[in-house]
């Protein structure tokens, strides 16, 4: 009895040493920036232990408090729970992704699988052809591409002379002064149709004139009341439709104008890759041994060839370590950093005064790494696509990539296309149409009751009318009266 319990005294005194080594390690180790076990879901007998490398990046993994957290962290557990393993989180010691060094060997992530010193890899990890030939990747949990993440103030430039007229586009100016000169032509046209606006055709000079007639519409768009004022309804009526539609048409330019003013995308001269090779007031570089990096040094396109050569000439100067430090750059210098657009969304997000262009090159996936041939990777790819069929892929992307920018729109403002107008050039086209149409029936009427007067047919007095109206006929009038006195 005595030697039994003296041996368990024994047993569990070196347990607890073995214990308290362990942990005087892990908390020595320079290397070793954080070790978190599995959370505990019941029972952990029996259940598979999994050792997970990722590096810390924001929101990806996150130390918090002592505990990491983040999409990656969440995503493990979502797996951890659905394939019932346990897990042990460590970061990777050299901060890096995964490369071939120059000696051959891998670094980073893929570095530790290799060496068997993890199993899987959890983190922003590019699946690319190089790592896919020596590792496994599972089906990607992100999509992602290749973007410029630039400082706003950086890159804006002086509005153009000519800035307002960006509110619409040119298609938009064109229609604009169509529709003007047609307006006017059609003023023109009824005006000299319509009895209304007569005393006597033959003697009389009508005042809407196509001088007076163009002043007219241009005094209308600028909500100004100029003369000659219309008398007959058919004038009237076109008049009325022009009215409404410049009115709806100023108050399209003034809220396009307005957003033009708030938003910053017109003074973003940097729009693509190529904007961003050709000028030189920022300096341009990525992550030091990333996908990026290799992607740009693989391409065959001449652009891409060119920015791949500019970052190796510099490395020391544009490339970075981290990428805290990338952004840290880029609001501090004048320094664009060229990464994943999903991470850049992000930053720009959190920090207000940081921008992404539009543009967004070699569309890519984060994927979760194996072993090659593990037995692992089909099921955690399984595992994913669940997640992703379920919604839960999409509620982990809203709940870290909240922004804190939310009073600050940065929505893309675009010129106003004439389609957004249609509607406005339609009925614009609907109310000339019936202006003319009514001068027509005014001229009709007034020639009727004159055909009975003179005893003649209505259409010999409507078309002498018209052409005495259209000043037609005047010169051939003028030549005949002149040869009469000659005769006499």
């Amino acid at each position: 009895m005595d030697k039994g319990l003296h041996f368990m005294f024994c047993v569990i005194t070196t347990m607890l040493l073995l214990r308290e080594s362990s942990q005087t390690g892990e908390k020595n180790d320079p290397k070793m920036l954080a070790a978190i076990k599995s959370d505990s879901r019941g029972p952990g007998e029996g259940l598979p232990t999994l050792t997970v490398t990722t590096i810390l990046e924001d929101p990806y993994v996150m130390v918090r408090s002592a505990e990491l957290e983040g999409y990656c962290i969440d995503l493990l557990k979502a797996l951890a729970a659905m394939l019932h393993f346990s897990y042990k989180v460590k970061v990777v010691g050299d901060g890096q992704y995964g490369a071939v060094s120059s000696n051959g060997n891998w670094t980073g992530m893929i570095g530790e699988i290799l060496r068997q010193e993890a199993d899987i890899a959890v983190a922003p990890l590019t699946v690319t052809s190089a790592r896919e030939e020596v590792v496994s990747f599972t089906t990607p949990f992100l999509q992602t591409g290749i973007g410029i993440l630039l400082r706003k103030d950086t890159v804006s430039q002086e509005m153009s002379f000519f800035h307002f007229l960006a509110p619409f586009s040119k298609e938009t100016w064109t229609g604009l002064l169509f529709a003007y000169v047609l307006t006017c032509f059609c003023l023109f046209l009824v005006a000299r149709l319509s009895p209304c606006e007569w005393n006597e055709p033959k003697n009389d000079e009508n005042h809407f004139t196509f001088l007076n007639s163009l002043w007219f519409g241009a005094g209308a768009l600028a909500l100004q009341g100029v003369t000659p004022r219309p008398k007959a309804l058919s004038v009237r009526v076109i008049a009325a439709v022009w009215w409404l539609f410049t009115i709806a048409l100023l108050a399209a330019y003034i809220a396009n104008f307005t957003a033009l003013l708030s938003s910053g995308s017109e003074q973003l001269p940097i729009q693509t890759f190529e904007d961003l090779v050709k000028q030189r007031n920022l300096e341009f570089g990525t992550l030091d041994g990333s996908s990026t990096f290799y992607f740009f040094k693989n391409s065959k396109n001449p652009t891409h060839q060119m920015i791949y050569e500019y970052m190796d000439k510099r490395r020391d100067q544009v490339l970075v370590k981290t990428y805290q430090e990338a952004v840290q750059r880029v609001m501090e210098s004048n320094y664009a950093f060229i990464g994943e657009s999903i991470s850049q969304d992000l930053a720009a997000a959190r920090h207000c005064n940081l921008i992404r262009a539009p543009e967004v090159i070699g569309a890519r996936g984060f994927g979760i790494a194996t072993t090659q041939a593990s037995l692992w990777t089909k099921k955690l790819s399984i595992a994913v696509l669940k997640l992703r069929e379920s919604g839960d892929l999409d509620y982990l992307r809203n709940k870290w990539w909240e922004t804190s920018c939310l009073h600050k729109s940065r929505d893309r403002w675009s010129p106003l296309q004439p389609q957004a107008l249609g509607g406005l050039f339609l009925t614009l086209a609907i109310g000339l149409a019936l202006g003319v149409i009514a001068a027509v029936v005014e001229l009709s009427n007034k020639s009727r009751h004159a055909a009975g007067h003179v005893k003649k047919s209505c259409c010999s007095v409507f078309t002498e009318e018209m052409c005495t109206r259209l000043r037609i006929k005047e010169n051939t009038r003028q030549s005949q009266e002149t040869s009469g006195r000659a005769n006499a």
